[in-house]
């Protein structure tokens, strides 16, 4: 923009109330010694909302104000501007025809950008006034990840004459490794590795499909697809090579599948990526655990628990001695509410040991010990040698067999509280877990202290809006009877902001159980899950779904949620 522009579009700001006097005087400042435009400033300074930043410059200069990201825009469209240049340029196309070609950007004033693209594309060119964020989403959303790359590799193939990787090659075919170190797969698979990043997921799927390569992230515990071009698939082999040489796996083998880790840095932020590969017809299928090393651990008064509840937790994870068992099933947030409960008893008197496949987060104060099955260095055999190295308590990462099972109730019978985790769908049938790995029921009844099952449900976005549910799906979750009348409940609707879920984040649901002696002898006397499910609710227990519903009637997320993550006969009876 040209300084009389700037000025006017400073005063339009002010005028309208986005903008201070003492901000706008500040930005000019910053613009004249930095040599930017004052939009520019603006943004970088956060000073002004984005959308009121673009609108107010859209109105000022006579111009339409879209939002790309949302918008249909016909294939031959996106067709008529290669990925390079929108990349380069941070533009969008719209609309194309008569010789004009309509484009999305955050300059409308930029006439270099625009020159160069009516010298590269030979049309008229039409700006229309977008946000930066509206054109990244865009870019994304319609050319893929990393289109700009695939695009060049494209280009170089064709101009070499070469055929590449094979489609139809097959998981025993080694394939062009020369290619696994070209820049461009290099900087591509560092593109979805940042992305992920980026949008919070705590996954990356990469998956080999007949006719294409599809690339999934785990986001707030749900896949979603990523946007890739559709010339990913010819450079398959070299993107998983490229990934297995990341995570020091022996590329050549692609018969058996492999386990690797990648150490990753991202602006002052590292991350632990757990890779695992295993053979499919189409080529090897690829999960990436993506771990922050650097997160905070959340502590107990965090987690979601109410008052009575976790009064009661407190006082089970201080008890001299027992097994404490946390249930849920993969991707619950088992593991943070352990590391939340270790945090907490985690004092200088004390000796605490770790069991971890693998170690998640890094905990001053506590010597924790990785699983390495490989070499021998299993649950039972790690849990032997700690019995040796005096703790006071144990946390081991999963009870997965009945050995690691014995040597935990055992070290909790000889003076030791211990921590662990159990997949079961509910906090009672957790007994019967135990039960299952032949454990005596009167081990299971003198050691057990108490049981936390445990669920993550979708957090509502700021987008949401009021929701009148019908009677039958009210129905389901309406465990307290509430008068429908007097209940505000919420619904997801979905924005930029959440990726369009209407999800931002999670929080958890929590039933507790907290073994007395009737629910001693009542494991002794092998009694089911339901019966002791029904006794603990009417000692007070409040089951998931109840739980849940406390969530939907706080605002907190939705019915759906809810009903996606617990069962029916969760429910109870209060």
């Amino acid at each position: 923009m040209t300084g009389s522009h700037d000025q006017r579009l400073g005063q339009l700001l002010v005028n309208r109330g986005f903008l201070a006097p003492e901000d706008l005087e500040s930005a000019v400042r910053e613009a004249h010694s930095s040599g930017e435009h004052l939009p520019q400033v603006l943004t970088r300074l956060s000073l002004v909302d984005e959308d009121e930043l673009q609108t107010t410059i859209s109105q000022m200069l006579g111009l339409p104000f879209a939002k790309p990201s949302e918008m249909h825009i016909p294939k031959e469209v996106l067709a008529s501007t290669p990925a390079k240049l929108v990349t380069r340029y941070q533009i969008i196309p719209l609309e194309a025809g008569n010789g004009v070609l309509k484009i999305a950007m955050a300059d409308p004033m930029d006439m270099h950008t625009l020159e160069d693209l009516r010298l590269a594309l030979k049309v008229e060119i039409e700006p229309v006034v977008s946000t930066a964020t509206e054109i990244y989403e865009a870019i994304k959303k319609y050319y893929g990840v990393g289109a700009e790359t695939m695009e060049k590799m494209v280009d170089s193939r064709e101009e070499d004459g070469g055929e590449g990787v094979s489609i139809e090659s097959t998981i025993d075919d080694v394939g062009d490794e020369s290619m696994v170190e070209d820049a461009s797969i290099v900087r591509f698979v560092n593109q979805i590795i940042s992305e992920s990043i980026t949008e919070r997921a705590t996954d990356i799927h990469i998956e080999p499909l007949e006719e294409s390569l599809r690339i999934r992230y785990r986001i707030d515990g749900v896949l979603s697809e990523v946007a890739v071009p559709p010339s990913i698939k010819q450079f398959q082999s070299a993107i998983i090579s490229r990934i297995k040489i990341m995570a020091d796996m022996n590329i050549a083998e692609r018969r058996l599948p492999q386990d690797g880790k990648i150490k990753v840095r991202k602006a002052d932020h590292d991350f632990d990526l757990r890779v695992s590969t295993i053979p499919t017809p189409y080529g090897e299928s690829i999960a990436i655990r993506i771990l922050s090393r650097d997160e905070e651990l959340v502590n107990l008064n965090n987690l979601g628990f109410d008052a009575e509840n976790l009064e009661l937790l407190r006082s089970l994870i201080i008890r001299p001695h027992g097994i404490m068992l946390v249930s849920g099933p993969t991707g619950s947030g088992k593991s943070t509410t352990l590391y939340a409960a270790l945090k907490e008893i985690n004092k200088v008197d004390v000796k605490i040991f770790t069991v971890e496949d693998p170690i998640e987060y890094r905990m001053q104060g506590i010597t924790q010990v990785q699983v390495h099955a490989s070499i021998g260095l299993t649950f039972a055999n790690i849990l032997r040698t700690l019995l040796r190295q005096d703790p006071d308590i144990i946390m081991v990462g999963e009870i997965r067999d009945e050995e690691t099972a014995q040597i935990s109730i055992r070290a909790a019978l000889t003076g030791h509280l211990v921590f662990s985790t159990i997949h079961t769908n509910d906090a009672c049938g957790s007994v019967t877990r135990l039960l299952d790995m032949n454990i005596e029921p009167f081990l299971v009844s003198s050691s057990l202290n108490g049981i936390v099952a445990q669920r993550l449900v979708r957090s509502l976005c700021t987008c949401h809006q009021a929701f009148h549910p019908s009677p039958q799906l009210l129905a389901q979750v309406n465990v307290t009877r509430d008068d429908p009348s007097t209940l505000n409940l919420q619904r997801a609707v979905g924005c930029d902001r959440c990726r369009f879920t209407g999800y931002r984040g999670r929080t958890a649901i929590y039933e507790l159980v907290g073994m007395n002696e009737d629910l001693r002898r009542m494991v002794v006397a092998r009694e089911s899950a339901g019966v002791l499910k029904k006794y603990a609710v009417s000692q007070g227990m409040r089951p998931l779904r109840r739980l849940g519903w406390d969530k939907v009637k706080e605002g907190v997320t939705t019915i759906d949620e809810v009903l996606r993550v617990t069962m029916e006969d969760e429910m109870g009876v209060d």
